[in-house]
């Protein structure tokens, strides 16, 4: 897979490798289990957008769509982009739009670090956990921003730190029993890019944006059915936490995660607990600052 029919931005090379290669396509064959799992982060995220029927909206990191569809459903006499790396994701938004029969939906295949957005186009801008993987935050914000029109609303979801999240603590927990938790940095792209809260007002300051928020958002993340559901999708994914396991000690490591997930099954499925960011802000009329929050 190469990038013939757009640019990458700078640093973003290892991200695109892996959501156009393994991890993509399993995020795409899993589309409906990410989506439920945070179907309450959603919920809210569209209720904050607040979307009308004139709206133009930029979905940052769509994945496989399901922000572009509901914004294109609410913006029926505007129009809703979605734009992520991963080709096999954009293609399932694609045709899910098309299925639905969502013609003011289009998607692209793109860096929004470095894409280039029609200037002053989109009312909104929404990403849901997809904004926290550029290795430029600054530069991608400040693109972002370019599409925006004045006083254009940028509201993002985005995760808290690894110790908050039950999904992830809780499940490492009981694979690695008392081992010490890796480093889960925020410098750097990943899931918690965005979990120290004035680092991250500091880079949308920084790339000029105004009226900044950031608000805890404490909700269940819904993990499967029942726990042979969640298994067979979260025991792949966290393999590599026990990859340096001989093969009886791996079993052991899944069999206390089997255990886990059961003990965490409700009415409504298995559910964790999860702490996130909604973070909103509008495209200032002063000039960003063109450098990294901190440097």
């Amino acid at each position: 897979m190469t990038t013939d029919q757009f640019t990458l931005g700078a640093g973003n090379q290892d991200q695109f490798r892996a959501w156009n290669g393994d991890e993509g396509h399993q995020w795409a064959a899993n589309a409906a289990y990410y989506d439920t799992a945070v179907r309450q982060h959603h919920q809210r995220l569209m209720q904050a957008a607040a979307i009308g029927p004139d709206d133009r909206v930029l979905d940052v990191g769509c994945g496989t769509g399901q922000c572009t569809h509901d914004a294109a459903r609410r913006a029926v006499r505007g129009a809703a982009l979605g734009i992520d790396l991963s080709l096999p994701m954009i293609l399932m938004a694609t045709a899910t739009a098309r299925r639905e029969g969502l013609p003011n939906a289009s998607f692209v295949q793109g860096d929004a670090q470095v894409h280039p957005f029609p200037p002053r186009t989109f009312d909104i801008a929404v990403s849901r956990f997809g904004s926290m993987f550029f290795s430029d935050q600054v530069a991608a914000f400040t693109n972002i921003g370019r599409a925006l029109r004045p006083d254009g609303r940028l509201l993002l979801v985005s995760w808290r730190s690894a110790r908050e999240n039950d999904w992830i603590s809780v499940l490492r927990e009981a694979l690695l029993p008392g081992a010490p938790a890796p480093e889960m940095t925020t410098n750097t792209p990943g899931p918690f890019r965005h979990a120290d809260r004035n680092d991250t007002i500091a880079i949308l300051a920084a790339s000029g944006y105004a009226a900044i928020c950031m608000q805890s958002m404490d909700v269940p993340t819904h993990l499967g059915r029942d726990a042979d559901d969640a298994f067979a999708v979260l025991g792949p994914l966290f393999a590599w936490m026990v990859h340096d396991l001989d093969p009886p000690a791996a079993r052991r490591a899944f069999d206390r995660m089997r255990a886990v997930l059961r003990s965490h099954q409700t009415a409504d499925g298995v559910a964790l607990g999860s702490a996130a960011w909604l973070i909103t802000a509008r495209r200032s009329h002063t000039p960003p600052r063109h450098r990294e929050a901190g440097a």
